[in-house]
């Protein structure tokens, strides 16, 4: 009987996997430009690179125009922790720790966005700089933190046949790479350039990996021309503290898919969690007189973490909303269910801790 009732709710949340495949769909960016290759990886770590050539162009002019550039980019943050940590002219090396905002959406009603601490290194000489962005990590909701390895690289951020983004993460991996594009734009400002569409090429090739440098033709005078703010200076909004309550008393209404999203956290490790959104839904259930989370993923989703995982943690964000109004830590429940190649998996977490906001 139980067997019949797992089977049934899988195939009611297929009628609304559709629906929700709608309302997910407000993509502000072409998300085929952001596929395989875009984030670089460099012995296990996320490096974004850029090369450029400045045929004629002495290191010490090179080295002089980046130091100013660098100095000025970090200066648009306007935080302490934004400045140039370490300069030697005699071997052409600059660095620069960078902590700015970057923002997914943002209406007269909500902002969502998250804090980005990156280092900025750039290596010159003669005719020639390189421009690198590393140990990127970020700071989401005031206590949700990640690092770029574990968050935007293809295993994380794409399905298994690298065609998609996955939804959870897309927004972050899209205005990171949007965000390295930026600041080597204003490099080669920096390093002078007589037409911007030089160095930014096509929309599609910018978004590649280069194989090569960037050939800068000079001015007859620098630009300190700088780029386009990311930042923005609205307020966070304020959140409301969540209240703990008996998992008994959690009403089975207090999850509905059609109305909100709902977030798996598995890990205690702030840093190294994985995330992902139950793209298929999920819902308040009653299995032996315990309250459980029934989440379910999608066909294309990545299953194996949360399958292997004793313990994780569920959060639904109502449509619209950039806090969660009901947080989940649950116990993993083996249902002993078999799950059907191209239809979603559903999984099932007695709750244990139940926090709601009133």
């Amino acid at each position: 009987m139980r067997r019949i009732s797992f089977l049934l709710y899988t195939l009611i949340l297929l009628f609304c996997t559709a629906n929700l495949s709608a309302q997910n769909n407000d993509k502000d960016a072409d998300e085929s430009l952001y596929l395989e290759g875009v984030v670089p990886e460099k012995d296990g770590r996320v490096v974004f690179s850029r090369e450029f050539q400045i045929p004629g162009m002495p290191e010490q002019e090179i080295y002089n125009r980046m130091l100013k550039w660098m100095e000025a980019r970090l200066a648009e943050n306007n935080n302490e922790l934004s400045r140039v940590v370490y300069t030697n002219p005699e071997t052409g090396q600059i660095i620069g720790r960078g902590e700015q905002w970057i923002v997914f959406k943002s209406s007269a009603l909500s902002l969502d966005r998250t804090l980005i601490n990156y280092q900025l290194t750039v290596s010159c000489k003669a005719e020639f700089c390189t421009v690198e962005i590393e140990k990127i990590r970020y700071l989401y909701r005031e206590n949700e933190k990640y690092v770029a390895e574990g968050w935007i690289t293809d295993n994380f951020a794409l399905n298994k046949s690298k065609t998609k983004l996955i939804k959870g993460v897309s927004k972050w991996r899209i205005k990171t790479v949007d965000f390295a594009n930026d600041i080597f734009k204003g490099a080669a400002l920096a390093l002078s350039v007589s037409d911007i569409k030089q160095v930014t090429q096509t929309e599609s090739e910018q978004r590649k990996v280069q194989s090569g440098p960037v050939v800068i033709q000079q001015t007859t005078q620098a630009t300190t021309s700088q780029p386009v703010k990311q930042t923005e200076t609205v307020a966070p909004k304020a959140t409301s503290d969540l209240v703990e309550i008996n998992p008994a008393n959690v009403p089975t209404n207090l999850i509905k898919a059609s109305e909100g999203k709902i977030v798996i956290a598995i890990g205690s490790d702030q840093f190294n969690r994985t995330m992902m959104t139950a793209d298929a839904g999920g819902s308040i259930v009653k299995i032996e007189n315990e309250m459980a989370v029934m989440t379910t993923l999608a066909p294309d989703q990545a299953y194996e973490a949360l399958q292997k995982a004793p313990k994780y943690t569920v959060m639904f964000y109502p449509n619209g909303q950039t806090e969660p109004s009901a947080v989940f830590e649950c116990e993993s429940i083996n249902t002993g269910q078999t799950y059907i190649d191209g239809l979603p998996r559903s999984y099932f977490g007695k709750i244990i801790k139940a926090q709601i906001r009133e």
